[in-house]
């Protein structure tokens, strides 16, 4: 690992001054161990209040209840600091994630963002990472969310890059309370719901409490054709006046009930299957683009049918924590949880394209068919078909999770706290992928002959095996005898485990000094992570259509020792009402990529009573995850564009044009290569990469803080911030690797090459590589803004809070060796320049009565640089408008402890912008449920 001259000289003078102050240090006066203390995020010393450098968003748990959302992720998600690729909705874009809801601070990979549960790690439900499903947290037991940017990886650790996420849970929980919430969509069969209950005391005279809390939550499968705003078929066609355009329309080239497609085979028509396998011309209308046709076509197949908005999710977790007095200052706490997550979603089925030969003497030709082959002279044809009738491919994926935590906690001797605990938790992961083709049985079964005037398999072997022949000539020909042979249900079990121990020690004021008393805390820990996943035996062989994935076992662990210094500077002086600097350093080993130091300095300046002024900057370190170094290979199929064709060169601007036609050139592809192979998808393999570098960060963050005497409750809070990753560890994608490859100025010797391969006679990629890949630097930098005011208003309460933030820039350099090329993602999907929730809540003796607003600013649909490559617009879709939700909810409160409560959630129905459909990265901050109706009722005793 490599760190500067100045990195190294801040650590080590970091590390001199703790270890000088503690050789040094006096004991804090009874008197000043009297003040009343609190911990907040981004330090570890407990302090007056919240008055440390860094900026922290807090969002209370009463405030997260008050949402009506059946999961705390899909209200955090909402959050302008969090990017919604970690919602629910987005969950099913990759093999496993169905159901998942995790956190993403800044739009920079959810791997980045710590997640943490009063201030200690959680085991992960994602292989592969360290992902944290906040299904599992009790929404119940939320005293506060407090979300820090930038300056905490040197005292919480790792993966703290971007920034941490803590849950901090109530401490004592007192009496019965159940919840229950149903919701139901406006426009469909979607429905929400969720009830929990809590029940907690004291006991021994107080001197311990426990608590137990029960939670269900749930909710059905939304499918894009259950929504009128969702349900039509759209596509994009090569256009004139842009390089694609947008039209009603689809594929009639492959569909449920099997093609013949004309151009391949010399015919002057193409041809599909009525449902008693008699062949029918297909009319596509002037409206034609390859595979594509428009509204006019008389048959084209709607690719929607296949598509899940919102998976199907049931949720149950059980939590139980309690902590009992060991003398007058320490107490032992206990705390355990199981949850079972399952959820269920649909894709589409396994198909064919340009790759099923049928033979003419197949069993199930028609006259018809066999007859227009005669007259053509065709021995076989190829059919293009999805196999619907065999049953989309499903995905359940259940998430069991175990995690317990045990430690002391309390006085040690005069002044010093100690925590010292151990952690366990466990994620057992089973997925089942059903409707899975076998491959070899496909083959035989398909490949059917008449005998005696039966259908059977051409294979003597196959048909004493049980070989069932099979028609494919028409939707729902497809016998369940047939489906049966040739399908299975693939199976993968994984467990991931997670081990800590560590102990703390701090004191808030350890050493007098002129300006106050300084604080210090230091620590250790030690930490393993490990998974173990077992594929599906068949599947694992590449005989299924889902694709081979490969058996993974691997473990890393890594021990670590931190300090952390808050030192009074100047105080009760003209200008200086206080000065605090904070510094921290956090050293750390690990068995897989050697050894690091992360460190923080901070400080606060109060000029005057109503105004502080803070900065923080700071280092951080994250070395490859599980799946990142050690991912096993699989199969994947990657739809790709070729950028070499000459169809793609001729749409790029002449400069363009010259780069890639010149790289294009020196990987030996022809100038005049225009092959369509890349209709279909490309195969290839995704895999971890045991040659990846840890990736570094730097961290700056400067804000105020007002808060004037002269207007009561009104605090507005302004904080730059700017994050910079160098070797930012990224998996780019298929068509990524494709484009940075030949769009290198600085020509093909690149990373991204080195990942493709091409047949040297037809000049077509035959492989791609999907790995992970040490892209040069990551950077993004941005305002956060809030502003919270509190009145009296007639005979109630008001509540307001403004939370916003404004993004400068968000970029990639994708080139180690050419880190000037760069592309800026600020102001396109899921990177909005502005962005913002206000939230306005009043209170009236016993109604209760909130709105919140959620503002997304327009957005581009594509890059700047992108768009720069092309002579025209590239589609007739170029930017998403601005987006504007509102939620509302009123709650009545009875005197007996009940309250009933009646909710909307986006009240003017706001549609999703452009043909999207919210459910993949960068648009999932869209609503694609619609205006949903819910109710709420509480009991508490």
């Amino acid at each position: 690992m490599k760190r500067s001259v100045v990195s190294r000289a801040v650590v080590s003078g970091l590390f001199t001054t703790l270890i000088t102050a503690t050789l040094t240090s006096g004991v804090a006066t009874a008197a000043e161990a009297e003040i009343e203390r609190i911990t907040v995020l981004g330090t570890r010393i407990a302090r007056e209040g919240a008055v440390t450098p860094t900026p922290v968003t807090v969002v209370t748990g009463e405030s997260l209840i008050n949402t009506g959302a059946v999961n705390i992720a899909e209200a955090l998600n909402e959050l302008p600091a969090l990017a919604s690729s970690g919602a629910l909705a987005s969950s099913t874009a990759a093999v496993g994630g169905g159901g998942l809801s995790v956190l993403d601070l800044r739009g920079m990979g959810s791997e980045r963002t710590l997640v943490l549960v009063d201030g200690k790690r959680h085991v992960s439900s994602s292989v592969g990472d360290s992902r944290v499903d906040i299904n599992t947290i009790p929404l119940e037991w939320v005293e506060s969310v407090e979300i820090i940017t930038g300056g905490a990886s040197a005292i919480y650790g790792a993966d703290a890059v971007t920034g941490v996420v803590n849950f901090r849970l109530k401490r004592d929980i007192q009496g019965l309370n159940l919840r229950a919430i149903a919701g139901k969509a406006d426009d469909s069969d979607f429905n929400t719901r969720k009830f929990s209950l809590s029940y907690g005391q004291d006991f021994d005279d107080g001197r311990g409490n426990a608590s137990l809390s029960l939670e269900y939550a749930g909710q059905s499968k939304l499918g894009a054709l259950d929504r009128e705003a969702t349900e039509d078929s759209w596509t994009t066609m090569t256009g004139t006046d842009t390089v694609e355009r947008w039209v009603q329309g689809g594929y009639y080239g492959v569909n449920n009930a099997g093609v013949v497609f004309g151009p391949w085979h010399g015919l002057g028509d193409s041809y599909t299957f009525a449902d008693d396998g008699s062949l029918v011309p297909i009319e596509t209308g002037s409206d034609v683009d390859g595979l594509k046709c428009g509204a006019s076509c008389n048959y084209y197949e709607n690719l929607r049918q296949w598509e899940t908005l919102q998976p199907e999710l049931d949720s149950v977790t059980a939590n139980f924590k309690g902590h009992y007095g060991l003398g007058d200052e320490m107490e032992a706490y206990l705390e355990a949880k199981w949850s079972r997550t399952e959820a269920h979603y649909e894709g589409p089925p396994a198909f064919f394209l340009g790759n099923l030969q049928i033979q003419r003497d197949n069993a199930f030709v028609g006259a018809d068919l066999g007859q227009l082959m005669d007259q053509n002279g065709l021995g076989s044809i190829m059919l293009n078909r999805f196999l619907n009738d065999l049953g989309p491919r499903s995905e359940e994926n259940e998430r069991t999770v175990q995690r317990y935590v045990l430690g002391v906690k309390g006085e040690l001797f005069q002044g010093w706290e100690l925590d010292a605990f151990g952690l366990f938790g466990q994620s057992d992961l089973r997925r089942e992928n059903g409707n899975n083709l076998i491959n070899s049985r496909f083959a035989m079964a398909v490949d059917s002959v008449l005998v005696d005037g039966e259908a059977v398999c051409r294979s003597e072997s196959a048909r004493a095996e049980g070989c069932v022949p099979l028609n494919l000539f028409g939707e729902g020909s497809i016998t369940p005898e047939m489906r049966d042979y040739i399908s299975t249900t693939s199976v993968m079990n994984a467990v991931l485990q997670q081990t800590v121990l560590g102990a703390s020690l701090t004191n808030p004021a350890w050493l007098a000094l002129p300006a106050g008393g300084a604080g210090f805390a230091a620590g250790a820990e030690y930490r393993k992570e490990s998974m173990k996943t077992r594929e599906d035996e068949l599947a694992a062989s590449g005989d299924t259509f889902f694709p081979a994935y490969s058996n993974e076992d691997a473990h890393y662990d890594v021990s670590e020792v931190y300090a952390e210094l808050s030192l009074p500077l100047v105080a009760d002086q003209p200008g200086v009402e206080s000065l605090e600097m904070d510094l921290a350093a956090r050293y750390s080993n690990y068995s897989s990529s050697g050894d690091t130091t992360s460190w923080k300095l901070g400080l606060s300046w109060v000029p005057v009573a109503d105004l502080r002024i803070r900065t923080t900057l700071s280092s951080a370190f994250r070395a490859p995850s599980l799946g990142e170094f050690a991912g096993a290979q699989k199969d994947g199929y990657f739809s790709i564009n070729d950028s070499c064709k000459a169809s793609q060169l001729a749409e790029l601007t002449e400069a363009q044009r010259a780069i890639r036609a010149s790289n294009c050139a020196a990987l030996g592809v022809p100038a005049d290569f225009d092959s369509d192979y890349d209709t279909v998808d490309l195969k290839g393999v995704e895999s971890g990469n045991d040659k990846l570098e840890p990736e570094e960060s730097r961290s700056f963050t400067a804000g105020v803080v007002y808060q004037p005497s002269i207007i009561d409750s009104l605090t507005i809070t302004l904080d730059y911030w700017d994050i910079e990753i160098t070797d930012a560890i990224s998996m780019v994608g298929a068509q990524n690797i494709i484009n940075r490859c030949v769009d290198n100025p600085s020509g093909t010797d690149n990373q991204y090459c080195d990942l493709l391969s091409r047949d040297p006679e037809t000049h077509e990629l035959t492989n791609l590589v999907n790995t992970y890949t040490n892209v040069a630097k990551q950077e993004a930098s941005g305002v956060d803004f809030e502003i919270g005011y509190d009145t009296a208003l007639g005979e109630g309460d008001l509540t307001t809070r403004l939370i916003g933030t404004y993004l400068i820039e968000r970029n990639e350099y994708a080139f180690q060796d050419d880190p000037s090329v760069k592309e800026e993602f600020a102001g396109t999907p899921d990177y909005a320049k502005w962005q913002g929730n206000l939230i306005t809540a009043y209170s009236l003796r016993d109604w209760d009565f909130a709105w919140t607003l959620r503002y997304l600013d327009g957005v581009d649909v594509y890059t700047p640089q992108f768009n720069d490559d092309y002579i025209k617009p590239y589609s007739t879709i170029m930017s998403y408008g601005t987006y504007v939700v509102n939620d509302v909810l009123m709650h009545y409160t009875w005197d007996n402890g009940l309250r009933l409560g009646l909710g909307v959630d986006n009240l003017f129905d706001r549609d999703l912008p452009g043909h999207s459909m919210g459910n993949v990265a960068g648009m999932a901050g869209y609503d694609n449920v619609g205006r949903l109706y819910y109710l709420t009722l509480d009991y508490s005793l």
